[in-house]
Order: structure tokens, then sequence, then C-alpha cells
């Protein structure tokens, strides 16, 4: 069996809640991402996407200066190492997100895009068809 630990990303860098928009944006730009997990005393809280940075930030006419817990996603799925990446795919599909955190014991440990999994022949039908259910319509 396939598992998330054999494909995601560990080198993940993060905010905390005492960040704000701007650097949120800037840490994005500069590691070229599009998400970035929101960790506080080792524990993730939330994600920040670009698009909650432009909806729940520039949409709102929240300043630059806003706390990043503000515009951040609070209710997350996420997948644990020892998940398999079928798990990991479903949940993708089920819930349209192309990034998945990855924690172990509360803590986060990597994350898991469909890119990661797109890029191993074992894996690719399955991205694939995540990737149809994420681009689908409401």
């Amino acid at each position: 069996m396939l598992q998330v630990r054999d494909f995601m990303s560990t080198n993940i860098d993060y905010c905390t809640p005492l960040d704000n928009v701007y650097e949120a944006a800037v840490k994005m730009k500069d590691l070229d991402v599009g998400v970035i997990p929101v960790v506080e005393h080792g524990q993730l809280i939330g994600l920040v996407t670009d698009r909650d940075l432009v909806v729940r930030g520039i949409a709102e006419k929240h300043p630059g200066s806003n706390q990043i817990t503000h515009v951040m996603s609070q209710e997350l799925i996420c997948v644990s190492p020892d998940d398999s990446v079928d798990k990991a795919t479903e949940l993708m599909a089920r819930h349209q997100i192309r990034r998945l955190p990855v924690v172990e014991h509360g803590q986060l440990v990597g994350m898991l895009s469909l890119g990661d999994l797109a890029s191993h022949e074992e894996v690719d039908d399955r991205a694939g068809v995540a990737l149809n259910y994420i681009s689908e319509d409401d």
C-alpha cells in the first residue's frame, strides 16, 4: 500500500498567529507557494491560501497589517503520514482541495499536494481522478 509519507513534502515553512496578512503574502511569493500553514506551539491551527488573502483580506477591505488568524481557514482536512494515498486522493476529490496538511500527533510534519502525487507513475491515475473532481463546477 502506498502511503502519504512516501510522497509528502517535509520542508514546510509556516506562519504563526503573530504574523499578519502582508507577511503571509510575502512568504507565499518568496516560496512560490499558494498555501501557508499556521502553527502555534507546534500545533497546526489553520491554513492560509492565496485565495483566503484575496477573498477574506483584500475584498473585505482588511489592510495588510490584519492578523493572519482573521483570514485563515480553521476547518482543516488533514491526513496522517501513515494514511494511504488512496485515502488522501479521495479526501482531495471529496472536499475539492489540492493540498492536504500531514499531521502526526497534532504536529505538522508535511504537506501533500496533487503535484506531489502526479509526478509519480504509480499514483498518476489517482491524482488525475482527484483533479477531475476538484475541477468540477458545483
